[in-house]
């Protein structure tokens, strides 16, 4: 598309529209697309809008007014159509756990352009840098889930995906001129393997919200029902639990419990308002907190010593290769695969071909040097 190109672009807000231009959105070999979510503003997230764009024109999907979206779905899981994304990874997994989509065949212009070893990835970056283009990013962290929208956001979502078809034939041109277009085929199959399943959250597991390193069982049995705690309020007002009481505010409580609602007045990140709200349940969950049974750290299997020196071994010939490349470690080999060739340890060209047998150009590229490094380790 033309940079001075205007095309126009179309807000899709009920069932009828979103059928009408599916047939349509079908007829092109790629689409662009791009998500917007809410997860800073509520308890669950979810895609509120789904951009796609085509050479003649800009889809904004309301995904909050347009529930059911499967006439998208043989769209996204076409071997033929591309899809082109930047970032796609939580595009994808938003997509899949709202959607149940299966998708194939993207092109991913992030992906590429760390595989070809750009000194800036974002999209903002890239845009610039390559096509002369200027976005604005004031609204990357807005409430998508409003409505109505914003003249100024509907704009700003239709940009994030009107421009990477052209920021794709740069990158693609690229790849190809330096042999890496296999490679970046191989890592965009990679990016359509995402789990789009929801997983339990930092903030309702003790052990995992920010600051609980120092806690004793004792008092990780009180951090422990401050999150569930919580967590049901979040629940409940569908916000973030952040926006409930911060994690330093649970640890502290955690560490240094008080005995009434009046020790908690004028604490720094308990609002008066929090207080006359839920400051009698908050002392009741401590409580209930103290005397229940102390919760140890779960305890991880230290890994054997030969399994720690191939992975230190992987590594840093990783890193090595990477700066060989000019890219990051990961673009020379992902930290699942290091982390299961490492715990194999295999012990012939055959079972390391089955390690690899999704990543096959790198297999081709690295396997020796990789076997290499491998028995190395078992003579130190």
């Amino acid at each position: 598309m033309a940079a001075n190109q205007i095309i126009p672009v179309h807000y899709i807000e009920n069932s009828q529209q979103l059928e009408d231009i599916s047939s349509l959105l079908a007829n092109f070999p790629y689409l662009s697309v791009d998500t917007e979510s809410n997860s800073l503003y509520v308890y669950r997230e979810q895609v509120c809008l789904l951009q796609i764009s085509t050479p003649e024109a800009d889809y904004l999907i309301d995904t909050l007014s347009v529930q059911d979206l499967s006439c998208l779905a043989p769209l996204f899981a076409s071997s033929e159509q591309e899809k082109i994304f930047h970032a796609a990874e939580y595009d994808i997994i938003c997509l899949k756990r709202d959607f149940n989509f299966t998708i194939n065949n993207i092109f991913d212009t992030m992906v590429a352009a760390r595989i070809l070893g750009e000194p800036a990835v974002g999209l903002g970056s890239l845009l610039q840098s390559r096509l002369g283009i200027v976005v604005e990013k004031k609204y990357q962290r807005a409430n998508w889930g409003m409505r109505p929208l914003t003249a100024e956001m509907i704009e700003y979502a239709r940009q994030d995906s009107q421009h990477l078809y052209d920021l794709k034939v740069l990158l693609e041109k690229d790849l190809k001129d330096k042999n890496l277009w296999d490679l970046a085929l191989e890592d965009f199959r990679l990016g359509c393997e995402v789990n789009g399943h929801s997983q339990p959250t930092n903030s309702s597991i003790w052990w995992k919200v920010a600051g609980a390193s120092d806690i004793s069982a004792s008092e990780a049995a009180i951090l422990q029902a401050l999150c569930d705690f919580r967590e049901e309020i979040a629940a409940r007002r569908n916000v973030p639990p952040f926006k409930i009481i911060s994690n330093e505010i649970l640890v502290k409580l955690s560490q240094e419990p008080p005995a009434s609602e009046q020790e908690l007045v004028g604490m720094r990140g308990i609002s008066p308002h929090f207080l006359q709200r839920y400051g009698q349940n908050l002392i009741q969950t401590i409580h209930t907190g103290m005397e229940a049974k102390p919760l140890p750290r779960p305890s991880k299997p230290r890994p054997d010593e030969r399994f720690l020196r191939r992975l230190d071994a992987l590594k840093e010939w990783r890193k090595t290769k990477g700066k060989e490349a000019s890219v990051e470690s990961d673009v020379v080999l992902p930290r699942d695969f290091v982390e299961r060739i490492a715990a194999e340890n295999p012990e012939s060209m055959e079972k390391l071909h089955q390690l690899m047998a999704r990543i096959p150009w790198r297999y081709q590229h690295y396997s020796k040097e990789i076997f290499s490094v491998l028995r190395k380790q078992e003579v130190v």
